[in-house]
């Protein structure tokens, strides 16, 4: 039986994403708050020896800390559930659902949250229809202010912000990018807020929701990772009615995503105090500038108690083959 007082934990960072430089912040900030409360930690990267590394590590809890397609889209969480290896996080097909942004769009207005219109428009609709037909019926149907984003991917890498249809092309073109998929959304003004979700056993809780407040008005990669960029405010500063709101979403988007253990999902709340659902987020950042370590402190716990829990938690849930 496993010994939580102290357990053998491997953190998987870095990869070889767009994000791996956060990952391996992420990961190593896992791996010094698991230490702290007495566990042994292994950090490592994926690579060819890596499931040849778990059976030697013989590690009882994997906590992947791997942002980006290889951790996110649910391929690896895979290979660990077939390899009977308990990890920290949603499984791999809940964690596949959140990874792709109409998806998980798409459950969330079903779980009766609102979200953004929008359109998906993959490369090969320009190819078969043409580019300068296709971006004349967008013109025609579609008013700014627009967000344009990768279908899959995270850290608000490949995203602008349109006020001008006229710079739709460019925005497509950064998506692009990122992923063969684009998605065109309406653009919500308002109050951005990131509410992380904990489950360590008693039912998904939503911590304080953190106001986002970007320095240059746009939360972009620099503004996400750079100190300074941004200001944020946690415990939101919203009425108590939106905050009910905020934190209800967050937990019905969770739930119908079939996440557990840990996620953030991000939300726009009008000023009408409605929430509209952004993203779900099965591994969010644990960056030193990261949302959900200041949440997780907001509502005064330890992170590295909590961290702890998580792990405790992944190895009583073990794994299934299902999904």
């Amino acid at each position: 039986m496993t010994d939580f007082e102290r357990l053998n934990v491997l953190v998987l960072a870095g990869g070889i994403s767009h994000e791996r430089d956060v990952s391996l912040r992420s990961g190593r900030r896992v791996a010094d708050g698991l230490a702290a409360h007495g566990h042994r930690v292994t950090v490592r990267e994926p690579d060819g020896s890596l499931l040849s590394a778990i059976r030697e590590i013989d590690p009882d809890v994997v906590w992947p800390a791997l942002h980006g397609a290889s951790g996110e889209n649910g391929a690896l969480r895979a290979l660990l559930t077939a390899a009977g290896v308990p990890f920290v996080g949603a499984d791999a097909e809940s964690a596949r659902l959140a990874w792709l942004k109409p998806v998980a769009k798409t459950i969330a207005a079903r779980a009766g949250v609102a979200t953004p219109a929008s359109v998906t428009l993959p490369t090969e609709t320009f190819r078969e229809l043409g580019a300068v037909s296709v971006l004349e019926g967008l013109g025609d149907a579609l008013t700014t202010p627009l967000v344009v984003k990768p279908a899959e991917g995270g850290s608000a890498q490949g995203v602008t912000f349109v006020d001008d249809i006229a710079d739709l092309p460019r925005a497509l073109v950064n998506a692009y990018t990122y992923n063969d998929v684009a998605l065109i959304e309406r653009r919500v003004t308002g109050i951005e807020v990131a509410v992380t979700v904990l489950d360590t056993g008693a039912g998904p809780v939503a911590l304080p929701a953190v106001e986002i407040v970007p320095r240059d008005g746009a939360y972009t990669f620099e503004a996400r990772y750079n100190a300074g960029e941004t200001s944020f405010f946690t415990p939101a500063r919203l009425t108590e009615a939106a905050t009910t709101a905020v934190a209800e979403a967050a937990i019905a988007v969770h739930e119908a995503l079939g996440l557990r253990h840990l996620s953030r999902v991000d939300l726009i709340v009008d000023p009408d105090g409605v929430p509209w659902f952004l993203e779900a987020n099965v591994l969010p950042g644990l960056t030193e500038t990261s949302l959900v370590p200041l949440a997780i402190e907001a509502a005064g716990f330890d992170l590295g108690a909590v961290y702890a829990g998580l792990a405790e938690q992944a190895i009583r849930d073990g794994v299934s083959l299902v999904g």
